[in-house]
């Protein structure tokens, strides 16, 4: 019970950092910045990653409960996904796609290192 007591209070305190953080910038979403702050507590040992891993475990199991919603949308929205089906795959395919591309050829340039001789 302790565990989850700490787990609780240790996510709930990176979320409220997140949601701090993105008051004043707005880049990301607060649920995201408190993921960063948690990784960096985690990682810099300032959390017991002994503590959280329990109550971590039973949460990333139970996950697939978070995207039920989405899969009750999906339902919802049949008749659109019969009609523009295609089109929808088709546009996420060449979006991922292009996306990948451009990081990887960003990545690329950036991580490369210039010839010496010119």
């Amino acid at each position: 019970m302790k565990n989850i007591l700490y787990t609780a209070i240790a996510i709930g305190f990176c979320l409220g950092l997140g949601k701090l953080v993105n008051f004043y910038f707005s880049g990301l979403p607060s649920s995201l910045y408190g993921m960063i702050f948690y990784c960096l507590l985690l990682q810099l040992s300032w959390l017991n990653p002994e503590k959280v891993s329990q109550a971590n475990h039973w949460i990333i199991k139970n996950m697939g409960v978070c995207f039920v919603p989405a899969a009750v949308g999906v339902i919802n929205h049949f008749d659109l996904l019969k009609q523009h089906g295609f089109t929808i795959v088709l546009s996420i395919f060449f979006t991922t796609f292009a996306l990948l591309t451009f990081v990887g050829l960003a990545a690329e340039r950036y991580l490369t290192k210039p010839d010496e001789h010119g």
